[in-house]
Formats: structure tokens, sequence, C-alpha cells
């Protein structure tokens, strides 16, 4: 199977949109509102065009990974929000090469870190470890193991801050 990532266009909201919701609709958890969420960050200060992915394998819509910036003390990283594959192409490498093009983009913006809310076993293959060790702190109560963060350049200097997201996100 051949996966090819491209900035997401206009052209694929509405298909990102039923992706979203479908890839959730089984999920551990879910709000149902991961579709919803999107468009609204789309429309967001803290959404960066270069940052919105998708992934076709085989010429059809696959998986989708937004990043988008948020505050960690004075600082300005980002967080991925959401990782989504279609259930037809779940366990198949898509989501892996998503994570790892947002992560080269994001290298090549400039941006030091990537914060994730997700599981451990999933998000720890990729490098992510609690983002308390990184002095990266949760805008909520969650078990420290979920709250991640990854440093996308090597020796990146540590933050002191709690996350602020967008207020799209609806935290705070």
């Amino acid at each position: 199977m051949e996966i090819n990532i491209r900035q997401e266009t206009p052209a694929d909201y509405d298909a990102v949109y039923r992706l979203v919701k479908e890839a959730f609709a089984t999920a551990d958890h879910s709000d149902g509102d991961e579709q919803d969420l999107v468009v609204r960050l789309r429309k967001s200060e803290a959404f960066i065009p270069e940052l919105s992915l998708v992934a076709e394998a085989d010429g059809v819509l696959a998986g989708y990974i937004l990043l988008t910036k948020i505050g960690v003390g004075e600082e300005t990283e980002l967080a991925a929000a959401p990782l989504a594959v279609a259930p037809a192409f779940q366990r198949k490498g898509v989501g892996s090469a998503l994570i790892r093009e947002a992560e080269r983009a994001a290298r090549e913006l400039g941006y030091r870190y990537i914060v994730i809310l997700g599981s451990p076993a999933y998000y720890g293959r990729f490098g992510y470890r609690p983002a308390a060790e990184y002095g990266i702190h949760p805008p909520f109560p969650v078990e420290p193991e979920y709250f991640m963060a990854r440093p996308l350049l090597p020796g990146a200097e540590k933050l002191d801050g709690t996350v602020r997201y967008a207020p799209e996100f609806g935290i705070g």
C-alpha cells in the first residue's frame, strides 16, 4: 500500500469531516466532537495550514492529523488533535506516517515541542513521554502518563508552564 501525505485543501474538508467522525465513532476516549473541533480550529488563530495533513492510501483518503498552536509559559508550541485514521486503514501504518510527516513539517517551521493527549502505548513508540518531564503541564486533571510531549530538536530547552489551548478546544 502506497501512502501519500499532503497538506489538506478546502476540497478535502467534507471528506475529512466524515473520516474524523467515523474514526472516532468507536474510540475508547471520544466526546463525539472531534470532527467539529477540526472545523472550529480551521477558523482559529491557532490554525497553521501547513500542519493540517491528509493521508491518501491507494488513492483513497485514509487519515488526517492537525497540529495547532498552543501556549506553554511564554512560548508557542503545538498540540496534535486530532489524529484520525479511517477504520479500513487502521493498523496499516497510516497513523505512523502522518505523525512522522507532521513532526517533520513542524520542525521545519521552527517549533520545538508537540503535546498530545492519548495512549502512552501508542504514542510512546514515537518518543512521546509524560509532558511534565519537559516542564509542560496540563490545564486540566489527567493521569500524567496520558498527557505527553515530544521535543522535535535534540537538546530542546525544557519549558516551564501550563498549556493554553486555543479557545476552540473549549478548555478552561
